[in-house]
């Protein structure tokens, strides 16, 4: 099995990553290098996380083989019986090698490749990028220049930083700088402002996921939550439609100002492209129009000003489609909610649904998942279950918290992480060790993730569900993700006492330590800032439980959801109002549906029965007849069927109650039926390159 724990972790996760990054991202529709780059970002972090327990593991089993090597045997001591005692782990507890034993010299060279191609993903490669994917030029040239420009401030700021650094180093008289010393100096100040953030988004959720776990088993909570998101979505989805409706009346002007042999009509093109279809083809131009472009000596746009319109173009039609799908996701689960509370007083124990879902159900979970036992669990075993699962998590939060503030205590050990690998460790209990390692790192990976999954900076970053995260916020999340793993993984080391340079003993190091350096070369970092800035995740987590965060965005005008507040109120009965109308059109949509499909039963197969019958009448009564009163014959029955399907749809397009207004408009945008075409037919054909498409 050696290496086999290995191979077998490095598969898994990018499944995992694969599979997470197919539900926030679009394969289809991003490019191909951001998807690539995000996954490899994301692939390196996870991976981190799992290895580490295997490493901690081998590390002990080395650590043991040498032991058993410098031990002596007990008669060649000096009677005192001290050796004998320094030593009785090899003795008594004899050194088997683990299941997941890694060879020598492999994971120093695993962890030097994942470490540093990370780290050149998050402070070159990302960056750059993001910046490419938010820019509106319409060659790579542009786009390229436009990400340097943007990058220099960045780039010069981090310089900055790590020339201080080095400057340190070199007047301190007591340090010799050479290159491993300033390896290690850009490695303390890459981690140096990973744990800075980490502590940031640790101490939030530590105390959130609990909590959301918690209020998870109140359906009234989550059903009053859920009111509000919709008042704000559905503010924000207005907002989006009205901004989208903006900037498509400046591309329409545009579009109708470049003609076609104009030396910008290629950028015009490249715009309509990114619009949606609706709105490509309103403003189809026709091909009969073969005016000059400076016949009129109109004034005409800018390439500049084309750039920030395409960057505008872009930004307005992912915010609107990713509000549109975020709204029918809340609707649903809306309506579910409504449902659980309904059949929490149904007497027959059988879960009833207001709306059947769209998408068939496997046959399998309908064979188990039967309404008696969907009742079971949405009513009585869910909220029990959620709330031992908060419980179970609450605890594993005062481990965190406690071992937070203690870690850097050797003697006595304090930090529980500690106690429970040192006694796994007296026994070799190498499966418990992994085990531990795993459920501990896990748990403090979650709930620094799951925060940076569930933050939003206004519009600028959001990583959004179902295929709706735009280019720019994956990117970003990878250069997080990249930036917080290496510091949330020297932080587990040092609660568990496997940091030489922290716990201050004389052992062997993991792998994984040993390509970050001796810490020493600063050791106002080692001894200071890595031991006692930790201990401020006490202070974030007593503002989290409190809500300060939330109180204090709610001052500043940003609404959110807070029990005794009368804005929260209003807004909870304004998206009940919003969902009770939603519902309404469904149902009404739902009837419509039925009654079409009633008269389709009802009167659909009567007409094709006499029409089949006729036909079987005329067919044996003419088979003598020429091939030419046969074919007349079939002309008359396709006219018969075509009529009847004529009135089979006029039937099934009765329907007033479904009636829409909205439906005719006096946009005089909308060409006349058979002169327009789509606008994809017109735009300049042209090879794709590398970027086009992000």
């Amino acid at each position: 099995m050696s290496g086999a724990a290995l191979g077998l972790e490095i598969v898994f996760v990018f499944f995992l990553a694969l599979f997470l990054l197919h539900r926030y991202g679009d394969f289809k529709k991003q490019h191909r290098l951001v998807i690539v780059g995000t996954l490899l970002a994301w692939y390196l972090c996870f991976l981190i996380v799992f290895i580490l327990p295997l490493d901690v593991s081998t590390t002990i089993y080395n650590r043991c083989k040498h032991a058993a090597a410098n031990s002596s045997p007990p008669e060649s001591s000096n009677g005192s019986g001290l050796d004998a005692t320094a030593t009785p782990a090899p003795s008594q507890h004899p050194c088997f090698k683990p299941w997941s034993y890694i060879p020598d010299g492999i994971m120093p060279i695993f962890w030097r490749v994942v470490y540093w191609t990370s780290q050149f993903l998050t402070w070159i490669l990302l960056p750059f990028m993001q910046s490419y994917a938010r820019s509106g030029g319409f060659s790579i040239t542009g786009k390229i220049k436009t990400a340097l420009i943007e990058n220099a401030i960045y780039y010069g700021t981090y310089l900055l930083i790590f020339g201080a650094f080095l400057i340190y180093v070199a007047v301190n008289p007591h340090l010799h700088l050479e290159w491993n010393q300033l390896q290690t100096i850009g490695i303390a100040a890459a981690n140096t402002w990973g744990l800075f953030l980490l502590v940031l988004l640790l101490g939030y959720g530590l105390v959130e996921i609990p909590r959301s776990y918690w209020n998870g088993a109140k359906r009234g909570y989550l059903l009053m939550k859920t009111y509000f998101k919709a008042a704000k979505l559905m503010t924000e989805k207005a907002d989006a439609e009205e901004t989208l409706e903006d900037v498509m009346e400046e591309v329409r002007k545009v579009n109708e100002s470049i003609k076609y042999n104009h030396p910008l009509r290629k950028c015009v093109d490249t715009i309509l492209k990114k619009c949606p279809t609706e709105y490509q083809e309103k403003m189809g131009r026709n091909m009969d129009d073969y005016e000059d472009f400076d016949e009129k000596h109109n004034t005409y746009p800018s390439e500049k000003s084309l750039v920030k319109l395409h960057k505008q173009v872009i930004y307005s039609v992912q915010r609107h489609r990713r509000t549109q799908v975020q709204w029918q996701i809340l609707l649903e689960q809306a309506f579910y909610l409504e449902d659980v509370a309904k059949n929490e007083t149904s007497a027959t124990h059988q879960f009833v649904h207001t709306f059947q879902s769209p998408e068939p159900e496997n046959r399998f979970i309908q064979y188990f998942y039967t309404p008696t036992v969907e009742w079971y669990w949405e009513c009585l075993l869910r909220p029990w279950f959620h709330r031992m699962l908060a419980v179970v998590l609450s605890i594993f939060s005062v481990i965190v918290v406690w071992s937070e503030c203690t870690f850097f205590s050797t003697t006595p050990v304090l930090s529980l992480f500690a106690v429970f690998i040192q006694l796994a460790e007296k026994t070799y209990n190498y499966i418990y060790i992994e085990i531990a390692c795993f459920l501990s790192i896990f748990f403090l990976s979650i709930c620094v993730y799951s925060t940076v999954f569930r933050i939003r900076v206004f519009n600028y970053y959001y990583l959004a569900s179902h295929h709706q995260t735009d280019a720019y916020s994956l990117l970003f999340s990878g250069m997080l993700f990249c930036r917080l793993t290496p510091p949330l993984c020297l932080n587990f080391l040092g609660l568990t006492h496997m940091d030489s340079s922290i716990s201050h003993q004389n052992t062997q190091p993991t792998a994984y330590t040993s390509i970050m350096g001796s810490m020493k070369v600063l050791s106002f970092i080692a001894d200071g800032f890595y031991i006692y800035y930790p201990m401020l995740v006490v202070i974030l987590c007593i503002a989290t439980y409190f809500s300060l965060g939330t109180r204090c965005l709610n001052l500043l005008g940003f609404q959110q959801f807070m029990g005794d507040n009368d804005m929260t109120s209003d807004l909870v009965d304004e998206g009940k109002e919003l969902i009770r109308r939603e519902k309404r059109k469904r149902q009404r949509q739902e009837e419509g549906e039925n009654r079409r499909r009633e008269w389709k039963e009802r009167y659909g197969h009567n007409r094709e029965d006499s029409t089949r019958n006729r036909n079987v009448h005329v067919d044996s009564k003419e088979s003598s007849f020429s091939d030419t009163s046969t074919n007349r014959s079939s002309k008359y029955t396709r006219a018969n069927n075509r009529t009847e399907r004529d009135r089979i749809e006029l039937l099934q397009d009765a329907e007033p109650l479904d009636f829409n207004a909205e439906a005719f408009t006096d946009d005089p945008l909308e060409p006349e039926s058979g002169r327009y075409q789509p606008g994809g037919r017109y735009l300049s054909m042209s090879r794709s390159r590398i970027f086009d498409d992000v």
